[in-house]
């Protein structure tokens, strides 16, 4: 694909790796609708009424094929739809394609973006060729939800001194790109994020960590639109959070390494819900699982349950797997890196790409990174012993 076009430019058509792939995509998604009974009775039931007849709505959401189910689901209730990844290796290329051709969706994602594509993907699935923004949003993470707010508060601030936003302000590179988007649009409408902001009904959330921004949005006054806390319900922080990393963990890890993971010993970091669901994966393939926590009850309950409870410094030497599950920052450091043994597997199953110290890593002197395959990488410390990082400490 070639680079993208300016980001406050909005495109009418959609944008996807490869649409030779539709074909394939559809077939599997006719496979996962089977598996989706809830949202077909919900086109059984509601889709001749077209509640939503109309409704511009965007989706930051990994581009699947489960999410192509949902998003051709709001269609038949009678949606305008149009949709990015909220992550940027989590697409899969023949769903995209499989709904750009059915016209079901404007789709602007494929796997393995660039930060600044991913960010212009975001851009386009918000902006409509009208202009307008969309009325409700779909949203895992909060990219979306905070690229208006951050927008809003820009302007405001452009509009009161005349400052434009400096990318070159902060050191963080996904946040390089929003000052950018938001400098770019402050020169075509330097109302752009405000009048989006106003004309958006509300956000739906996803994940556990975007969910706690929300709440310390409304707690100092700063949300702009209603928001519904999507992760708390059961069906989503059970069958997700809990079951579907119990799924996920151990094919994710053997996609990338295809190492046996019986008689290996992993580490599991956290144990709320994400964490419940890798250790009890790990356990069943028969790796010695150990947790650090440190909130005392979820600390208790993997006792309870039979695992051993240990601080992260007193495993490293001999730890096969480390799996961070917490939705934090700053969990598995460079100084932890460092010691470990030759070859040890680490990966990140939280939602956001900080819990890995990624940038310690790439900073330190004399570490050299191996590329293995696309998203996993082994990075050779100074002492020759190398640890093999997946998917760049996003969720994997």
């Amino acid at each position: 694909h070639e680079q993208p076009q300016p980001p406050s430019r909005a495109m009418t058509d959609s944008k996807v790796k490869d649409m030779s792939l539709a074909e394939f995509g559809r077939k599997e998604l006719d496979l996962a609708e089977v598996e989706m009974p809830g949202l077909m009775n919900t086109r059984a039931e509601f889709g001749p009424k077209k509640p939503l007849q109309g409704v511009r709505i965007m989706g930051s959401l990994h581009m699947t094929i489960q999410t192509a189910v949902l998003i051709e689901t709001l269609y038949e209730l009678g949606a305008d739809v149009r949709w990015c990844s909220c992550n940027i290796f989590s697409t899969q290329d023949h769903a995209a394609a499989a709904v750009v051709a059915k016209k079901t969706s404007k789709v602007f994602a494929w796997k393995g973006e660039t930060l600044e594509e991913y960010w212009w993907c975001t851009v386009q699935a918000l902006t409509w060729p009208d202009g307008k923004g969309p009325q409700m949003i779909v949203d895992d993470g909060g990219d979306a939800t905070l690229l208006i707010h951050e927008g809003v508060k820009r302007e405001k601030e452009f509009k009161e001194t005349g400052k434009v936003p400096d990318p070159e302000s902060t050191d963080n590179d996904e946040f390089k790109c929003i000052l950018r988007i938001i400098a770019d649009s402050l020169k075509e409408d330097p109302q752009k994020w405000t009048k989006m902001a106003a004309d958006c009904v509300g956000v739906s959330e996803e994940t556990t960590t975007g969910v706690h921004r929300l709440y310390e949005m409304e707690k100092n006054g700063s949300l702009l639109f209603t928001a519904i806390n999507v992760n708390d319900s059961c069906t989503k922080s059970k069958f997700d959070n809990l079951y579907g990393c119990k799924h996920s963990l151990p094919d994710g890890i053997m996609r990338a390494t295809d190492v046996m993971l019986a008689g290996k010993t992993a580490v599991i970091c956290g144990f709320g819900d994400v964490g419940k669901g890798s250790a009890r994966a790990m356990q069943a393939a028969g790796a010695r699982t150990i947790i650090t926590e440190i909130d005392p009850i979820c600390a208790l309950q993997a006792a309870m349950e039979g695992f051993q409870v240990a601080k992260l410094e007193d495993v490293l030497s001999f730890g096969d797997i480390f799996i961070t599950t917490t939705g934090n920052k700053g969990i598995i450091m460079y100084e932890h890196m460092e010691k470990m043994k030759n070859n040890a597997i680490v990966g990140n199953i939280g939602h956001f790409d900080n819990e890995i110290d990624l940038a310690g890593l790439t900073k330190a002197a004399g570490v050299v990174r191996q590329n293995i395959k696309p998203q996993v990488d082994r990075w050779v410390k100074k002492d020759g012993k190398g640890i093999i990082l997946l998917a760049e400490g996003r969720l994997l």
